[in-house]
């Protein structure tokens, strides 16, 4: 059983996406307190799959695709609602889809050339990740930031989404030469 509770937890945080847009959406303030919350429960989730997969060595090639999907939606559900209400430009849930794509695509490629292995997250993914979740919690309890203050903020996280990306890319490159070799 213990080996299962990191894909326990990335099950978790995939159920917790339809839950946070029914809480967004279901507020009547337009300070987002319990919408935060169930966010913050997924980002725990994330962190403690994570940490218990790496200590006590249960990483597994569903967690590597559990962990990331979960963090894909959770990441898309977020964005739209914070779109939707206003707070932020739709265009940034589009370039985030583009790259969540580039990701999977790029991911399954990998598993197929290698046989199954799938590549793990790296430090500019987890801090993108933070910075986020930092940004999008911000963005949903204090309302009354100025439209310019958010769009910035958001183009925070979006360089450092960028930044991950491109070590990424680099990454899937140097193991698809490996497999040519």
């Amino acid at each position: 059983m213990k080996q299962h509770v990191p894909n326990i937890l990335s099950s978790i945080r995939i159920l917790l996406v339809p839950v946070f847009v029914l809480v967004y959406f279901g507020q009547e303030s337009s300070i987002k307190i319990q919408a935060a919350v169930v966010y913050a429960l997924a980002s725990v989730t994330d962190f403690l799959d994570g940490f218990l997969a790496r200590r006590y060595q249960l990483i597994s090639n569903l967690g590597k695709v559990l962990d990331p999907l979960g963090d894909k939606l959770m990441t898309i559900a977020v964005l739209a609602c914070i779109a939707i209400d206003g707070l932020i430009p739709p265009f940034v849930v589009y370039l985030v889809l583009v790259k969540e794509l580039i990701m999977v695509v790029g991911g399954l490629i990998v598993r197929r050339k290698t046989k199954g292995t799938m590549p793990s997250s790296n430090i500019f993914g987890k801090t993108s990740t933070v910075v986020f979740f930092i940004i999008c919690v911000t963005l949903m309890l204090f309302r009354g930031i100025p439209h310019s203050a958010a769009v910035f903020l958001i183009g925070v996280a979006l360089v450092l989404m960028m930044a991950a990306l491109v070590s990424y890319i680099r990454t899937f490159l140097m193991i698809m030469k490996k497999c040519t070799e």
